[in-house]
């Protein structure tokens, strides 16, 4: 059983900064989604288990780090420069089944409960 617990979201200016982050144990490629109400839901970082290969969308590139320490177990979600159009729920996952990091939910097994990220003007 793997379970994901994230934690970090809230309300933030627009030009600030969150940083998320995921407990999430085992030998698992992780991303990072969100999904904003009337909108599908959309990676926004990905990570193999090393840190090796990363993958960001051009939405978020520049802006957005995703790491991982995995002595503590932990995936982070930095996001500097933070838009109004950021605000959404946001989902930490992790792949079962591959350490490579996909770029659609449905190649991920395992997500945590969501933290609501509110970027206001």
């Amino acid at each position: 059983q793997v379970q994901l617990v994230e934690s970090g979201g809230g309300l933030v200016q627009a030009g600030g900064s969150l940083r998320l982050s995921c407990a999430a144990s085992g030998r698992y490629a992780m991303g990072w989604f969100r999904q904003a109400p009337g909108k599908e839901r959309d990676i926004v970082a990905a990570s193999s288990w090393s840190g090796t290969i990363t993958y960001y969308p051009n939405s978020v590139k520049g802006r957005f780090t995703i790491s991982r320490d995995n002595a503590k177990n932990t995936v982070y979600l930095q996001m500097n420069s933070l838009k109004p159009e950021d605000t959404a729920v946001y989902y930490c996952a992790a792949r079962a089944t591959a350490i490579s990091p996909g770029r659609s939910p449905s190649e991920y097994d395992y997500w945590g409960q969501g933290t609501q990220v509110t970027v206001s003007s």
